[in-house]
Protein backbone atom coordinates (compact mmCIF):
# COMPACT_ATOMS: atom_id res chain seq x y z
CA UNK A 1 0.00 0.00 0.00
CA UNK A 2 2.44 2.63 -1.24
CA UNK A 3 1.95 5.87 -3.16
CA UNK A 4 -1.83 5.61 -3.05
CA UNK A 5 -2.26 9.24 -4.02
CA UNK A 6 -0.30 12.47 -4.29
CA UNK A 7 2.27 12.89 -1.50
CA UNK A 8 3.03 16.65 -1.47
CA UNK A 9 4.88 16.52 1.88
CA UNK A 10 7.07 13.57 0.95
CA UNK A 11 5.82 11.47 3.89
CA UNK A 12 7.72 8.25 4.60
CA UNK A 13 6.29 6.86 7.83
CA UNK A 14 6.49 7.58 11.54
CA UNK A 15 9.87 8.63 12.94
CA UNK A 16 9.24 8.70 16.69
CA UNK A 17 6.76 9.28 19.48
CA UNK A 18 7.85 11.59 22.30
CA UNK A 19 6.73 10.92 25.86
CA UNK A 20 6.91 12.84 29.13
CA UNK A 21 5.70 12.39 32.69
CA UNK A 22 5.39 14.71 35.70
CA UNK A 23 6.65 11.86 37.91
CA UNK A 24 10.17 10.51 37.44
CA UNK A 25 10.69 6.93 36.32
CA UNK A 26 7.05 6.37 35.35
CA UNK A 27 7.54 5.55 31.69
CA UNK A 28 10.93 3.88 31.54
CA UNK A 29 10.09 0.67 33.48
CA UNK A 30 6.98 0.15 31.39
CA UNK A 31 8.86 0.59 28.10
CA UNK A 32 11.39 -1.98 29.29
CA UNK A 33 8.51 -4.38 30.04
CA UNK A 34 7.35 -3.77 26.47
CA UNK A 35 10.74 -4.98 25.25
CA UNK A 36 12.34 -1.60 24.55
CA UNK A 37 15.99 -0.90 25.34
CA UNK A 38 17.66 2.37 26.32
CA UNK A 39 20.04 2.86 23.38
CA UNK A 40 21.07 6.54 23.50
CA UNK A 41 21.13 9.68 25.62
CA UNK A 42 20.93 13.27 24.44
CA UNK A 43 24.25 15.11 24.41
CA UNK A 44 23.06 18.11 26.41
CA UNK A 45 19.49 17.50 27.63
CA UNK A 46 17.81 15.01 29.94
CA UNK A 47 16.28 13.19 27.00
CA UNK A 48 16.71 9.49 26.23
CA UNK A 49 15.95 7.17 23.33
CA UNK A 50 14.27 3.79 23.79
CA UNK A 51 14.17 1.55 20.76
CA UNK A 52 12.84 -1.80 19.58
CA UNK A 53 13.22 -2.79 15.94
CA UNK A 54 12.54 0.42 14.00
CA UNK A 55 10.33 1.95 16.71
CA UNK A 56 11.72 5.05 18.41
CA UNK A 57 10.28 6.21 21.74
CA UNK A 58 11.83 9.41 23.08
CA UNK A 59 11.40 10.13 26.80
CA UNK A 60 11.84 13.84 27.44
CA UNK A 61 12.76 14.48 31.09
CA UNK A 62 14.13 17.98 30.54
CA UNK A 63 12.77 20.40 33.18
CA UNK A 64 11.09 23.63 32.05
CA UNK A 65 10.67 22.25 28.53
CA UNK A 66 7.49 22.11 26.43
CA UNK A 67 7.36 18.39 27.20
CA UNK A 68 7.54 19.06 30.95
CA UNK A 69 4.75 21.63 30.76
CA UNK A 70 2.68 19.23 28.64
CA UNK A 71 3.12 16.47 31.22
CA UNK A 72 2.26 18.82 34.09
CA UNK A 73 -1.06 19.55 32.38
CA UNK A 74 -1.89 16.11 30.99
CA UNK A 75 0.00 13.59 33.13
CA UNK A 76 2.23 10.84 31.71
CA UNK A 77 1.49 10.82 28.00
CA UNK A 78 2.65 10.95 24.41
CA UNK A 79 3.54 14.63 24.17
CA UNK A 80 4.68 14.73 20.55
CA UNK A 81 5.06 12.72 17.37
CA UNK A 82 7.23 12.89 14.29
CA UNK A 83 6.68 12.14 10.62
CA UNK A 84 9.49 11.27 8.25
CA UNK A 85 9.55 13.55 5.22
CA UNK A 86 11.77 13.78 2.15
CA UNK A 87 12.73 17.42 2.76
CA UNK A 88 11.89 18.91 6.16
CA UNK A 89 12.46 22.54 5.12
CA UNK A 90 10.12 22.27 2.14
CA UNK A 91 7.54 20.36 4.16
CA UNK A 92 7.69 22.89 7.01
CA UNK A 93 7.37 25.88 4.65
CA UNK A 94 4.42 24.27 2.91
CA UNK A 95 2.71 23.52 6.23
CA UNK A 96 3.02 27.15 7.32
CA UNK A 97 1.72 28.37 3.96
CA UNK A 98 -1.35 26.21 4.50
CA UNK A 99 -2.02 27.69 7.93
CA UNK A 100 -0.17 25.39 10.35
CA UNK A 101 1.04 27.01 13.58
CA UNK A 102 4.82 26.83 14.11
CA UNK A 103 6.29 25.59 17.38
CA UNK A 104 9.76 26.72 18.35
CA UNK A 105 11.79 24.02 20.11
CA UNK A 106 14.80 25.40 21.97
CA UNK A 107 18.12 23.95 20.85
CA UNK A 108 21.62 24.02 22.26
CA UNK A 109 24.98 24.50 20.52
CA UNK A 110 25.64 22.09 17.64
CA UNK A 111 22.11 20.65 17.90
CA UNK A 112 19.69 20.16 15.04
CA UNK A 113 16.69 22.44 14.87
CA UNK A 114 13.74 20.11 14.35
CA UNK A 115 10.89 21.83 12.46
CA UNK A 116 7.61 21.38 14.30
CA UNK A 117 4.01 22.50 13.97
CA UNK A 118 1.17 22.48 16.48
CA UNK A 119 -0.61 19.11 16.42
CA UNK A 120 -3.23 17.29 18.45
CA UNK A 121 -3.76 18.81 21.91
CA UNK A 122 -1.09 21.42 21.19
CA UNK A 123 1.64 18.75 21.02
CA UNK A 124 4.44 19.29 18.51
CA UNK A 125 4.30 17.40 15.24
CA UNK A 126 7.92 17.20 14.05
CA UNK A 127 8.99 16.90 10.41
CA UNK A 128 12.17 14.82 10.16
CA UNK A 129 14.33 14.22 7.10
CA UNK A 130 17.39 12.74 8.81
CA UNK A 131 16.69 9.09 9.58
CA UNK A 132 19.27 6.96 7.79
CA UNK A 133 21.60 5.06 10.12
CA UNK A 134 24.77 7.08 10.61
CA UNK A 135 23.09 10.33 9.50
CA UNK A 136 19.97 10.38 11.68
CA UNK A 137 18.93 12.98 14.22
CA UNK A 138 20.04 10.52 16.90
CA UNK A 139 23.57 10.28 15.48
CA UNK A 140 23.86 14.06 15.72
CA UNK A 141 22.01 14.98 18.91
CA UNK A 142 22.46 11.77 20.95
CA UNK A 143 25.25 9.54 22.15
CA UNK A 144 24.63 5.83 21.66
CA UNK A 145 25.39 3.63 24.65
CA UNK A 146 28.46 1.54 23.99
CA UNK A 147 27.87 -2.17 23.57
CA UNK A 148 24.08 -1.85 23.14
CA UNK A 149 22.40 -3.08 19.94
CA UNK A 150 21.13 0.02 18.12
CA UNK A 151 18.06 -1.87 16.85
CA UNK A 152 17.32 -4.42 19.60
CA UNK A 153 14.72 -7.05 18.61
CA UNK A 154 12.95 -6.88 21.98
CA UNK A 155 9.76 -8.96 21.92
CA UNK A 156 9.45 -8.72 18.13
CA UNK A 157 7.69 -5.36 17.71
CA UNK A 158 8.87 -3.84 14.42
CA UNK A 159 7.25 -0.49 13.58
CA UNK A 160 4.53 1.93 14.66
CA UNK A 161 1.47 0.86 12.68
CA UNK A 162 -0.94 3.60 13.71
CA UNK A 163 -1.90 5.85 16.60
CA UNK A 164 -5.28 7.24 17.54
CA UNK A 165 -6.46 10.70 18.48
CA UNK A 166 -9.35 11.16 20.91
CA UNK A 167 -11.15 14.43 20.25
CA UNK A 168 -14.07 16.38 21.67
CA UNK A 169 -17.49 15.67 20.23
CA UNK A 170 -17.87 17.70 17.04
CA UNK A 171 -14.10 18.12 16.52
CA UNK A 172 -13.45 15.06 14.37
CA UNK A 173 -14.07 17.04 11.18
CA UNK A 174 -11.58 19.72 12.26
CA UNK A 175 -8.75 17.22 12.79
CA UNK A 176 -9.60 15.26 9.65
CA UNK A 177 -9.35 18.54 7.70
CA UNK A 178 -6.01 19.29 9.40
CA UNK A 179 -4.42 16.07 8.13
CA UNK A 180 -6.17 16.20 4.76
CA UNK A 181 -5.19 19.80 4.01
CA UNK A 182 -1.58 19.68 5.20
CA UNK A 183 -0.57 16.11 4.37
CA UNK A 184 -3.19 14.86 1.90
CA UNK A 185 -4.45 12.13 4.21
CA UNK A 186 -7.59 10.34 3.03
CA UNK A 187 -10.45 8.78 4.95
CA UNK A 188 -10.45 5.01 4.41
CA UNK A 189 -12.88 3.88 7.13
CA UNK A 190 -15.75 5.36 9.14
CA UNK A 191 -17.23 3.57 12.14
CA UNK A 192 -20.22 4.17 14.38
CA UNK A 193 -19.88 1.74 17.28
CA UNK A 194 -22.55 1.21 19.94
CA UNK A 195 -21.66 -0.77 23.05
CA UNK A 196 -23.85 -1.92 25.90
CA UNK A 197 -23.60 1.40 27.73
CA UNK A 198 -21.88 3.93 25.46
CA UNK A 199 -20.76 4.52 21.88
CA UNK A 200 -18.20 6.23 19.68
CA UNK A 201 -17.65 7.32 16.10
CA UNK A 202 -14.30 6.90 14.40
CA UNK A 203 -12.83 8.25 11.18
CA UNK A 204 -9.72 6.34 10.07
CA UNK A 205 -7.23 8.33 8.00
CA UNK A 206 -4.21 7.13 6.08
CA UNK A 207 -1.33 9.07 4.55
CA UNK A 208 -0.37 8.86 0.88
CA UNK A 209 2.73 6.82 1.76
CA UNK A 210 0.49 4.08 3.20
CA UNK A 211 2.65 3.95 6.34
CA UNK A 212 1.04 6.57 8.58
CA UNK A 213 -2.46 5.79 9.84
CA UNK A 214 -4.40 7.94 12.32
CA UNK A 215 -7.92 7.00 13.45
CA UNK A 216 -9.85 9.89 15.02
CA UNK A 217 -12.33 8.99 17.77
CA UNK A 218 -15.11 11.04 19.33
CA UNK A 219 -17.82 10.16 21.82
CA UNK A 220 -21.24 9.43 20.39
CA UNK A 221 -24.36 10.97 21.91
CA UNK A 222 -24.98 7.75 23.86
CA UNK A 223 -23.74 8.37 27.39
CA UNK A 224 -20.30 9.05 28.87
CA UNK A 225 -17.87 6.39 27.71
CA UNK A 226 -14.21 5.70 27.09
CA UNK A 227 -13.57 8.78 24.90
CA UNK A 228 -15.07 11.13 27.48
CA UNK A 229 -13.12 9.36 30.23
CA UNK A 230 -9.92 9.99 28.30
CA UNK A 231 -10.73 13.65 27.64
CA UNK A 232 -11.55 14.26 31.31
CA UNK A 233 -8.47 12.50 32.70
CA UNK A 234 -6.15 13.83 30.01
CA UNK A 235 -7.48 17.38 30.29
CA UNK A 236 -7.96 17.66 26.56
CA UNK A 237 -7.54 16.03 23.20
CA UNK A 238 -4.57 13.78 22.56
CA UNK A 239 -3.06 10.45 21.60
CA UNK A 240 -5.05 7.62 23.20
CA UNK A 241 -3.25 4.51 22.03
CA UNK A 242 -0.31 3.47 19.87
CA UNK A 243 -0.42 0.33 17.74
CA UNK A 244 2.82 -1.62 17.33
CA UNK A 245 3.34 -4.23 14.61
CA UNK A 246 4.76 -7.73 15.09
CA UNK A 247 5.53 -10.46 12.56
CA UNK A 248 4.58 -13.14 15.12
CA UNK A 249 1.91 -11.83 17.45
CA UNK A 250 1.44 -15.05 19.41
CA UNK A 251 5.12 -15.14 20.34
CA UNK A 252 5.14 -11.40 21.11
CA UNK A 253 2.08 -11.69 23.39
CA UNK A 254 3.58 -14.66 25.22
CA UNK A 255 6.69 -12.59 25.95
CA UNK A 256 4.66 -9.54 26.99
CA UNK A 257 2.59 -11.74 29.29
CA UNK A 258 5.72 -13.08 30.95
CA UNK A 259 6.93 -9.50 31.38
CA UNK A 260 3.73 -8.61 33.19
CA UNK A 261 2.02 -6.40 30.60
CA UNK A 262 -1.72 -6.34 31.49
CA UNK A 263 -3.89 -7.22 28.49
CA UNK A 264 -7.61 -6.75 27.96
CA UNK A 265 -9.72 -9.80 28.66
CA UNK A 266 -10.87 -11.94 25.75
CA UNK A 267 -14.39 -11.68 24.32
CA UNK A 268 -16.83 -14.43 25.19
CA UNK A 269 -16.60 -17.93 23.73
CA UNK A 270 -19.20 -17.12 21.08
CA UNK A 271 -16.76 -14.71 19.42
CA UNK A 272 -14.30 -17.54 18.77
CA UNK A 273 -17.04 -20.02 17.86
CA UNK A 274 -18.19 -17.61 15.14
CA UNK A 275 -14.75 -16.98 13.63
CA UNK A 276 -14.95 -19.80 11.09
CA UNK A 277 -18.36 -18.54 9.95
CA UNK A 278 -17.19 -14.93 9.69
CA UNK A 279 -13.79 -15.76 8.13
CA UNK A 280 -14.08 -19.19 6.51
CA UNK A 281 -10.72 -20.79 5.78
CA UNK A 282 -8.72 -18.23 7.79
CA UNK A 283 -6.16 -20.90 8.72
CA UNK A 284 -5.41 -19.61 12.23
CA UNK A 285 -5.42 -21.76 15.37
CA UNK A 286 -8.54 -20.68 17.26
CA UNK A 287 -7.41 -22.31 20.55
CA UNK A 288 -4.11 -20.38 20.42
CA UNK A 289 -5.90 -17.11 19.72
CA UNK A 290 -8.54 -17.71 22.38
CA UNK A 291 -6.00 -18.68 25.04
CA UNK A 292 -4.38 -15.25 24.62
CA UNK A 293 -7.47 -13.15 23.87
CA UNK A 294 -6.19 -12.25 20.38
CA UNK A 295 -8.87 -11.04 17.96
CA UNK A 296 -8.99 -11.84 14.24
CA UNK A 297 -10.33 -9.77 11.37
CA UNK A 298 -9.88 -9.36 7.63
CA UNK A 299 -11.18 -11.19 4.60
CA UNK A 300 -10.82 -14.64 3.06
CA UNK A 301 -12.55 -13.84 -0.22
CA UNK A 302 -11.08 -15.67 -3.19
CA UNK A 303 -9.45 -18.21 -0.92
CA UNK A 304 -6.61 -15.81 -0.07
CA UNK A 305 -6.73 -14.87 3.64
CA UNK A 306 -5.83 -11.24 4.32
CA UNK A 307 -5.87 -11.00 8.08
CA UNK A 308 -5.35 -8.69 11.03
CA UNK A 309 -4.56 -10.14 14.45
CA UNK A 310 -4.89 -7.67 17.32
CA UNK A 311 -4.99 -7.29 21.09
CA UNK A 312 -4.96 -4.28 23.43
CA UNK A 313 -3.22 -3.67 26.71
CA UNK A 314 -5.18 -2.39 29.65
CA UNK A 315 -4.73 1.24 30.61
CA UNK A 316 -1.07 1.59 31.52
CA UNK A 317 -0.52 5.23 32.39
CA UNK A 318 -1.96 8.67 32.11
CA UNK A 319 -5.25 9.76 30.78
CA UNK A 320 -5.81 6.74 30.19
CA UNK A 321 -3.23 5.61 27.59
CA UNK A 322 -2.85 2.06 26.32
CA UNK A 323 -1.13 0.11 23.55
CA UNK A 324 -2.31 -2.14 20.74
CA UNK A 325 -0.30 -5.07 19.39
CA UNK A 326 -1.09 -6.30 15.89
CA UNK A 327 0.03 -8.55 13.06
CA UNK A 328 -0.95 -8.14 9.42
CA UNK A 329 -1.00 -11.18 7.14
CA UNK A 330 -1.50 -11.57 3.40
CA UNK A 331 -0.88 -7.90 2.56
CA UNK A 332 -3.80 -6.74 4.71
CA UNK A 333 -2.48 -3.20 5.01
CA UNK A 334 -5.57 -1.02 5.08
CA UNK A 335 -7.73 -2.49 7.86
CA UNK A 336 -8.07 -1.52 11.51
CA UNK A 337 -9.99 -4.55 12.74
CA UNK A 338 -13.38 -3.04 12.02
CA UNK A 339 -14.98 -6.47 12.32
CA UNK A 340 -13.69 -6.54 15.89
CA UNK A 341 -14.58 -3.01 16.88
CA UNK A 342 -17.71 -3.90 18.79
CA UNK A 343 -15.96 -6.75 20.62
CA UNK A 344 -13.05 -4.44 21.43
CA UNK A 345 -15.35 -1.66 22.52
CA UNK A 346 -17.23 -3.99 24.84
CA UNK A 347 -13.91 -5.27 26.27
CA UNK A 348 -12.93 -1.71 27.14
CA UNK A 349 -16.40 -1.12 28.62
CA UNK A 350 -15.91 -4.20 30.84
CA UNK A 351 -12.59 -2.73 31.98
CA UNK A 352 -14.36 0.56 32.77
CA UNK A 353 -16.99 -1.31 34.80
CA UNK A 354 -14.23 -3.17 36.66
CA UNK A 355 -12.52 0.14 37.47
CA UNK A 356 -15.80 1.76 38.56
CA UNK A 357 -15.89 4.32 35.74
CA UNK A 358 -19.13 2.85 34.36
CA UNK A 359 -21.94 1.43 36.45
CA UNK A 360 -23.38 -1.81 35.11
CA UNK A 361 -27.16 -2.08 35.11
Amino acid sequence: MNNLFDNPMGLQGFEFVEFASPVENTLEPFFEMLGFTLVAKHRSKDVVLYRQGDINFIVNREPHSPAAYFAAEHGPAACGLAFRVKDSHKAYARALELGAQPIEIATGPMELRLPAIKGIGGAPLYLIDRYEDGKSIYDIDFEFIEGVDRHPPGVGLKVIDHLTHNVYRGRMTFWASFYEKLFNFREIRYFDIQGEYTGLTSKALTAPDGKIRIPLNEESSKGSGQIEEFLMKFNGEGIQHIALLSDNLIDTIDQLGLAGIPLLTAPNDIYYEMLETRLPGHGESIPELQARGILLDGTTEGGQPRLLLQIFSETVFGGPVFFEFIQRKGDYSDGFGEGNFKALFQSIERDQVRRGVLQAD
